[in-house]
């Protein structure tokens, strides 16, 4: 749902109406106000959910007792509506620096951001703190967390391999290895396009935040606009990421694609008889 809403505001409300819509109700200044805190509390959910979704493969792979208390529908849904909470809260204060770029008939259109917010040291240092909360400590905490994932399944693997030929002294299937395998690859893959596609964007804000650039090329807006366009796409793939990787995920949505034809079927047949 939070990657849908990125796609929904930012592709559509955004960028498509720029082009198709340019004078609607969306241009009022309060409406694009709320448009754009929707739009990075949605992008900075979608971050965090991804930090979550890793910590609870640690938790599952890593924590065979805390598996059985953490890892539970309650418990993900006590965690995901904490997260949207508090990131809705925290990404509240960008409303207010948002000003009109003309008025017409006492209506305000256009949102400009206020030049305050680069000159005030609050508004720095709440720059510097949104920052740092998304990408930047994410970052780090899916490569930490990986890096303790892997370690412990190299580790446990060759106990395990170890023990079962001690057992059994043959080669067997192990449901135990594979059911990891396939945790392994569905975490590796969403947070590695994670790390990925964010990657040219966490690189410009170290460079351009310790160059102290105010007035960029033409080169390094072209840069700029690749690290925006690979920032929306990592909120396009882990939808397809899943159906690649979780037969379950992919069997709802051959349901979800039946449904409506069954329905039909099922009604023409009752209009038979």
């Amino acid at each position: 749902m939070a990657d849908l809403l990125v796609i929904i505001i930012n592709l559509i409300l955004t960028n498509i109406a720029y082009y198709y819509l340019p004078v609607t109700f969306l241009y009022i200044t309060p409406v694009c106000s709320l448009k754009s805190v929707l739009l990075y509390a949605a992008t900075d959910c979608s971050v965090w959910f991804t930090v979550a979704f890793t910590f609870d493969r640690f938790v599952t792979i890593n924590c065979q007792k805390l598996k059985i208390k953490y890892c539970t529908g309650k418990i993900a849904c006590v965690v995901l509506g904490t997260t949207s909470t508090l990131i809705f809260l925290q990404n509240l204060p960008l409303y207010f620096t948002m000003e009109p770029g003309v008025i017409i008939n006492n209506v305000p259109w256009l949102c400009y951001t206020k030049t305050s917010y680069f000159t005030n040291p609050a508004w720095i240092g709440f720059s510097w703190f949104d920052q740092v909360l998304t990408p930047l400590l994410p970052f780090g905490l899916v490569l930490f967390i990986n890096a303790l994932t892997v370690r412990y399944i190299l580790m446990s693997s060759r106990v395990r391999k170890g023990l079962r030929a001690q057992s059994n002294g043959e080669n067997r299937r192990d449901p135990e290895m594979e059911s990891r395998r396939k945790s392994i690859i569905l975490l590796f893959a969403i947070s590695g396009c994670f790390v990925l596609l964010w990657s040219v964007f966490v690189l410009e804000f170290f460079y351009y935040k310790f160059a102290g650039i105010v007035i960029i090329s033409e080169a390094e807006h072209i840069v700029q606009k690749v690290g925006l366009m690979l920032q929306n796409l990592n909120c396009c793939t882990n939808t397809f990421i899943y159906v690649v990787t979780q037969s379950k995920f992919r069997e709802q949505i051959k349901n979800a694609v039946k449904y409506p034809v069954a329905l039909i079927i099922h009604s023409m047949k009752k209009q038979v008889k």
